[in-house]
């Protein structure tokens, strides 16, 4: 497998939502492979290195992670 480096940005489904606040869950659900950028609100970026197969299954298994650990994330920017 190979390690792919990308960053991924989301918009949060409440624009006053602390980004603070889905730090644990963003480790819980398989994101502990990123740097977190919380400096605004509403939203919130990471910056990923995974281990995988391909870099689309790399991308697709980090948006998967967010949107279990952030229910209403949308997905701005890869």
């Amino acid at each position: 497998m190979t390690k792919y480096d990308f960053e991924v940005s989301f918009k949060l489904a409440r624009p006053d939502a602390d980004p603070n606040d889905f730090v644990d869950r963003l480790y819980e659900e398989g994101c502990g492979d990123a740097t977190l950028g919380i400096g605004a609100r509403g939203s919130i970026a990471l910056d990923v290195t995974r281990e995988a197969s391909s870099a689309q299954q790399a991308i697709i298994s980090v948006i998967e992670d967010v949107m279990r650990a952030i229910p209403g994330a949308e997905l701005i920017e890869v």
